[in-house]
């Protein structure tokens, strides 16, 4: 009895330890399996990947060259911008020579009809002031009024002088804007057209009376104001 036990043992073990062995081999090659699934899945998921990758590529180079080509057709029309800004600005200045010459001949050919000074020592314009008087407006309405022919139709020339108190750049500009009061108010109270007067100031430079003394002085304090038909 005691013989057949010990044979019976060693079968039993024996037989414990194969089916031990085959679970082993049986577990190990599912997990291998699922390893080399997931090895698959993995390599095909990277492939896809490097796919899209490459197709992204694709379409970025596209949309480089696109860019590039409207940055090209941008800088296009910009040169051909600035050429037509610069055609135009020669343009203009040729139209701006040719009316001068044109005014300039218009005035040449002619005749003066009128003249009227507008000066401090007959009540006008007082020192180192640019404001019209009353006394200046009505001067300015007699000659006008005088006129035989539409005021539209000649030309005026408006000159500002002042005395040599002060520099003489400030004394260009008041001059200038004695000037430019007259010449506002005969567009705005006469209606004379702006292109038909001319504006300019001499400052200091042509005294019609020594600044010596004070009465000299006021006297180069003025408008002069000639009338061309």
């Amino acid at each position: 009895m005691l013989r057949k036990l010990f044979l019976i043992v060693p079968i039993a073990v024996l037989a414990i330890g194969g089916s031990t062995a085959c679970a082993t081999k049986k577990f190990v090659q599912t997990s291998v399996g699922e390893v080399n699934d997931k090895v698959d899945s993995l390599g095909r998921s990277v492939e896809a990947t490097q796919e899209r990758t490459r197709q992204n590529e694709g379409k970025i180079s596209d949309v480089d060259q696109k860019a590039q080509a409207a940055g090209q057709a941008a800088s296009a029309a910009n040169d051909a911008a600035r050429q037509a800004g610069n055609a135009a600005a020669t343009a203009n200045s040729a139209a701006n020579a040719a009316g001068s010459k044109a005014d300039a001949v218009d005035r040449a050919s002619r005749r003066l009809i009128y003249e009227v000074v507008l000066s401090e020592d007959q009540g006008n314009f007082k020192f180192n002031k640019a404001d019209l008087p009353d006394g200046a407006k009505q001067k300015i309405d007699e000659i006008v009024s005088k006129l035989t022919q539409d005021p539209k139709n000649i030309y005026f020339e408006i000159e500002g002088h002042t005395d040599n108190v002060g520099g003489k750049e400030i004394n260009k500009k008041v001059g200038m804007d004695r000037a430019e009061s007259v010449k506002q108010y005969l567009y705005l109270q006469h209606h004379i057209p702006l292109h038909k007067m001319n504006v300019i100031s001499y400052g200091e430079e042509k005294p019609a009376a020594p600044n010596t003394t004070k009465e000299g002085r006021a006297q180069n304090r003025r408008v002069v104001i000639r009338i061309l038909a």
